[in-house]
């Protein structure tokens, strides 16, 4: 049990200094957790110069350790606010529309 607590411990305080990172690079950060199943939690940031990145805890109890540790100010939802930040680029536009209009991966998508 101890060596579980300790491990725990030791996973929270690596994703900290990870989103600690992240916020020193993108002027400050705000963050969301979110349940990816038997994964763990994905701890969503968003920076203040909107810009996006995500890590994921073995479980949500970590997740929201790292979270403390870090000083990352966590919202309950991902709302409009929040998704109005983000900044996103070419490669995102492309990845989250690439089947819609044809890009790499349609052809796997429209066999007929």
């Amino acid at each position: 049990m101890a060596d579980t607590t300790k491990q725990a411990e030791r996973t929270a305080a690596r994703l900290a200094k990870q989103i600690q990172a992240f916020a020193k690079e993108h002027g400050g950060a705000r963050g969301q957790l979110a349940y990816v199943g038997q994964a763990g939690t994905r701890i969503v940031l968003v920076g203040e110069d909107g810009g996006w990145g995500d890590l994921v805890a073995p479980d949500h109890q970590i997740a929201r350790d790292a979270a403390e540790k870090a000083g990352l100010t966590l919202q309950e939802d991902f709302d409009g606010e929040l998704a109005a930040k983000v900044r996103t680029g070419p490669y995102e536009w492309s990845r989250m529309a690439g089947i819609q209009i044809g890009g790499k991966g349609a052809e796997a998508r429209h066999d007929d």
